[in-house]
């Protein structure tokens, strides 16, 4: 008995080592780089540079006022050069920047896509005392965003043809505020950066809010894949709107629609059904039969091929 209790003794100290040692290496793994989308603070927010950041439970982030891009590079094992700007979601008063920022970018990096999650202006952030609006500041971030990653492409390895965006909820309506719709007037021209086109290569829409829907510039949009909760009052209808949108106007666009679904289901984690945990995968599967995950070889990708 003494001979068990010491061997059992021994395997608790092996397993703490272990546990210890794997918490330690966790601990040193550096922090994703952040890059700020203007130094010298954004247009009409410059009196707020450099102000810090509100940080709730180490998830939910407001009181934004220098939009940013958070980079998680794609392993170069298998990095295929696309490049995707992650929009986190929150209802325009704070960012779900774990659930619908880093763990989406985590999932794109998986399939060799290098992500880039956007801190934006918020418009409904009542504490920060900031007069911002949603398709002027925030959707202005995000094409900021999309200028930006096709400036710095070679720097990051990613073809600056092969960019994409994907929002969630509040950043699924940026999306379509920047990929469906106009841009309401070309930004002054402050740098290198605003020389880039800011319309996305491809669209990624998760349970998207109605602002942008109808979209009003469908014709000229990317192509896209949508998905959404059938139980979601809030953003189900403008999903299929959306869809139906696109297809009428002859855009390559791809719709999944999950029963007895409600909204915020973040990239499967959240909800009891098997085919949630599975919908990043589909995506996948759409990005991979539109193109968009191997090198152009001289030629830009177009939707779903006919079989």
């Amino acid at each position: 008995m003494k001979r068990l209790s010491t061997s059992l003794a021994r395997a608790l100290l092996l397993g703490a080592l272990v546990l210890g040692g794997a918490a330690a290496q966790a601990q040193q793994q550096p922090a994703p780089p952040s890059v700020q989308l203007w130094p010298g603070g954004a247009p009409g927010s410059e009196k707020r540079h450099g102000e810090p950041e509100t940080v709730k439970d180490g998830v939910y982030y407001s009181n934004v006022h220098d939009p940013s891009l958070t980079v998680l590079k794609a392993d170069p094992r298998h990095a295929n050069g696309a490049a995707v700007v992650v929009v986190p979601g929150g209802g325009h008063r704070m960012l779900v920047f774990q659930n619908e920022g880093m763990l989406a970018a985590k999932n794109l990096n998986r399939i060799g896509v290098t992500a880039f999650v956007l801190k934006y202006r918020l418009a409904r952030d009542e504490a920060s005392g900031a007069k911002y609006s949603i398709e002027n500041d925030a959707a202005s971030d995000l094409r900021r965003a999309v200028r930006w990653v096709r400036a710095n492409a070679a720097q990051y390895g990613v073809d600056p043809e092969r960019v994409g965006v994907m929002g969630f909820s509040a950043g699924g309506e940026l999306v379509s505020l920047v990929a469906d719709n106009p841009e309401p007037a070309p930004p002054a021209r402050r740098d290198a950066v605003d020389r880039e086109s800011a319309r996305p290569d491809f669209q990624v829409l998760v349970y998207p809010g109605p602002l942008g829907v109808p979209a009003k510039d469908v014709k000229n949009a990317p192509p896209a894949f949508l998905v959404a909760g059938s139980r979601d009052a809030c953003c189900m209808p403008p999903t299929i709107a959306l869809y139906q949108q696109l297809v009428a106007a002859g855009v390559s666009a791809e719709l999944h629609l999950y029963a007895d679904t409600d909204h915020a289901f973040n990239v499967g984690q959240r909800g009891e059904r098997v085919s949630l945990q599975h919908w990043p995968d589909r995506l996948s599967d759409w990005l991979a039969d539109g193109g968009w995950l191997v090198p152009r070889k001289g030629r830009k990708p177009e939707g779903v091929p006919a079989p």
